[in-house]
């Protein structure tokens, strides 16, 4: 079995039937990230591995050292910069990462040491942040959900896009890495239309009653 293959499988029994925040199952959202690696010509195996395997730590019960052993040091330094719990290298022992006591911290200030993570992390980390963010408008716009928390998903997907936006304009490793992100920014300023247009639906509505 090749390393991707197992990635694959090991994500799928992991996640389970789990469903991610916008509510589509999770296994489904990590194939469509891992496709959309490959369209812009990933190849690296490490790379789409560790695009399977973005969420495990974070929302399975799997372990570091677990993962490190199945998977080597790159793919799972590359989902330590995909992860917000707090993680950090042990510094006593080189060959091995460790995590530190997990902290009980509010959803802003979790979203903003996972904002200063994935801006330090490697290119290839931020280019499956990058198809992560484009999978997951492509899910939002299929699905229904409230107001509220589609306005919230949008706003953090626009937070993410503008922390690694830069380095990959800059560097792009992969020439259709920019069509992504044109394709992206066109999607998000769409959705955010949307959104304004069913709200002033909705006041007219009101005041109407």
């Amino acid at each position: 079995m090749t390393p991707l293959k197992k990635a694959e499988l090991f994500a799928k029994t992991k996640h389970g039937g789990e469903l991610n925040e916008i509510g589509v199952p999770h296994s489904n959202h990590l194939e469509n990230v891992v496709s959309r690696l490959k369209s812009l010509g990933v190849i690296d195996e490490e790379v789409l591995c560790a695009g399977w395997l973005q969420d495990i730590l974070e929302n399975t019960d799997t372990g570091f050292d677990e993962l490190f052993e199945k998977f080597g040091r790159r793919v799972s330094t590359l989902i330590l910069s995909l992860t917000k719990t707090k993680l950090v290298i042990d510094t006593s022992d080189n060959s091995t990462l460790s995590l530190t006591k997990k902290r009980i911290v509010s959803n802003k200030q979790r979203q903003k040491e996972y904002g200063i993570k994935i801006k330090e992390s490697e290119i290839d980390a931020k280019l499956i942040k990058l198809c992560d963010i484009s999978a997951n408008l492509g899910n939002l716009k299929n699905i229904v959900i409230s107001k509220t928390k589609k306005r919230r998903i949008l706003r953090e997907l626009r937070y993410y896009l503008s922390i690694i936006e830069k380095d990959l304009t800059d560097y792009p490793k992969y020439p259709q890495t920019i069509t992504l992100l044109e394709t992206i920014n066109q999607n998000l300023k769409i959705q955010n239309q949307t959104m304004l247009k069913s709200n002033n639906k909705s006041k007219v509505g009101t005041k109407k009653i």
